[in-house]
């Protein structure tokens, strides 16, 4: 199943789809040579989509029994949906965001249509160092993955049926504590309830019902699967400081600060906060690095 895509001037094809992936190593999917292999549990059934660059187009090719919805779903995925109508005027009100949107005008939002397989890794992510949660989640997909169609050697982000019916000490050799587990299995009985959500503001409600998931984890979660340009993360240890630090000069930062600062840019509020990132801009730093651990040696 192909498809044909006409990305806009200037589109930055790694950059709008590396969030898609974990760093380093993701069974679930990777970005080498300028082409993109991702697989995915779809509602027709287990797909692979492959993009890859041909001159100035993106040729999408779905693998497995969800081809046709991956096929479908390709321009999201590539974030070639994403709207960014009014955003320059808005950048053009601070001089570092006007710059970074210059900078980064290529990059693109992706949208999945995958609420689980994000929210895994966004559970997964909570209160623990990223290495920590990235280990996590590689062990957890080769035990819980099947092979996806096509190729690439890929697996398919684990069933939400099979993570449920696990009890929670089988987590703990993947580094997980019992609270997290938790929480992954309470998201887990409920996936289907969450995939066939309509949007990002309902998504995010029914998340936030669930104990031990809050705005950040939701925030994490419909940035990707929805490509909510507006969903910023409230509770992260680092955006706060990022934000004041970059927009105002001041080293520190709290949630209802990095809001007000980020008032100016209603509906594109994540976007500045991911251009931030890109761009590297950082507070400084005081302390000593939160330590790398693992709950399986606990």
């Amino acid at each position: 199943m192909r498809r044909v895509l006409t990305p806009p001037e200037r589109y930055q094809f790694g950059a709008s789809v590396r969030p898609l992936l974990v760093p380093g190593h993701d069974p679930c999917g990777h970005f080498r040579n300028d082409e993109l292999w991702l697989a995915l549990r779809t509602p027709e059934g287990p797909a692979t989509l492959h993009l890859a660059r041909s001159g100035g187009e993106l040729l999408a090719t779905g693998h497995g029994p969800g081809a046709a919805w991956v096929a479908e779903r390709a321009d999201a995925i590539a974030g070639l949906r994403d709207d960014l109508t009014a955003f320059a005027e808005l950048a053009a009100g601070h001089p570092v965001v006007a710059r970074l949107a210059r900078t980064f005008a290529g990059v693109r939002m992706p949208a999945t249509g995958q609420v689980f397989p994000r929210l895994l890794r966004a559970i997964l992510e909570q209160k623990v160092t990223g290495k920590e949660a990235h280990r996590s989640y590689r062990e957890i997909c080769r035990r819980f993955g099947e092979p996806a169609p096509g190729p690439a050697g890929l697996v398919l982000p684990p069933d939400p049926a099979a993570v449920a019916a696990t009890p929670y000490w089988e987590f703990h050799p993947f580094g997980v504590e019992q609270r997290r587990t938790q929480t992954l299995v309470r998201a887990a009985q409920v996936a289907g309830r969450l995939e066939r959500c309509a949007g990002s503001a309902e998504a995010v409600r029914r998340m936030t019902a669930l104990p031990g998931i809050g705005p950040w984890t939701a925030a994490e979660v419909v940035r990707v699967a929805y490509g909510d340009a507006d969903a910023v993360s409230v509770g992260d240890f680092h955006i706060p400081n990022t934000v004041a630090y970059a927009l105002a000069g001041e080293p520190r930062g709290t949630d209802e600060r990095m809001l007000t600062l980020l008032a100016p840019f209603p509906g594109h509020r994540g976007r500045v906060c991911d251009l931030l990132a890109m761009g590297g801009l950082t507070a400084p730093k005081y302390g000593p690095r939160m330590p790398v651990r693992s709950f399986a040696r606990f």
